[in-house]
């Protein structure tokens, strides 16, 4: 099966009224996804036609700004210059990356919806007693599901196979799931699997909340910790 990759962009109209400009400190990083990139630069120039002082950057990703799940290169490379963070877009997940990497604030603006808010730093304690749960999960489990995916960007089969052979090295059992589209109802078909280890995008281990899916950057801690 042949796939198409079509980049996207939202063309809805931007409220910025709706950006609480008292809320912000002077300087400010910018940080969006790919589908909010035109319209961060209308944003931009508002902040800058009301005082604020902005900056955005970029480091492996195409556009300036542009944060993804296994990616918060554009917001690190800024941090000694701002105060904060503007987020251009929706949910949590990539504000989260973003606060954890720098500890830093981060403001949210969604131009769809037009919601304005601060980033509550209570959902990183939530964020962390998952990882707990997950890592009692994985020290038990015998049999382990390594996910791969074959999307541009994501593909790490050579990574699988390392971490599948440091895991029967700890006497677990390792198998390689290689998916162009993962379907979690699919995962439920291999009941033998104990837990996944996740090297596609984090967002298969925690944005869909699974505590018995891990990604791979947090691998590193738990194997040293097998017996």
């Amino acid at each position: 099966m042949k796939a198409i990759f079509i980049p996207t962009q939202y063309t809805g109209k931007v409220d910025l009224e709706k950006i609480e400009l008292d809320k912000l400190p002077e300087s400010l990083g910018i940080i969006t996804t790919a589908q909010f990139q035109k319209k961060t630069e209308e944003i931009i120039q508002f902040l800058e036609s009301k005082g604020k002082k902005t900056f955005i950057d970029k480091v492996k990703q195409k556009n300036a700004g542009q944060l993804l799940g296994c990616d918060q290169g554009a917001a690190l490379k800024i941090q000694d210059k701002v105060d904060a963070y503007l987020y251009v877009g929706s949910g949590d997940f990539h504000p989260m990356g973003v606060v954890m990497k720098t500890d830093k604030d981060v403001f949210l603006f969604n131009p769809v919806t037009s919601l304005f808010e601060k980033f509550d730093r209570n959902k990183i304690g939530n964020y962390e007693k998952i990882k707990k749960v997950k890592h009692i999960k994985f020290l038990s489990a015998d049999n382990i599901g390594i996910l791969v995916s074959v999307k541009l960007g994501q593909y790490s089969y050579n990574k699988a196979v390392e971490i599948k052979q440091k895991l029967e090295e700890k006497g677990k059992n390792a198998f390689i799931f290689v998916f162009d589209e993962l379907n979690t109802m699919e995962m439920e078909n291999f009941n033998f699997i104990e837990f996944w280890i996740n090297t596609a995008c984090p967002r298969i281990a925690d944005d869909r909340d699974k505590k018995n899916v891990m990604d791979m950057a947090d691998l590193e801690n738990e194997l040293i910790q097998i017996k």
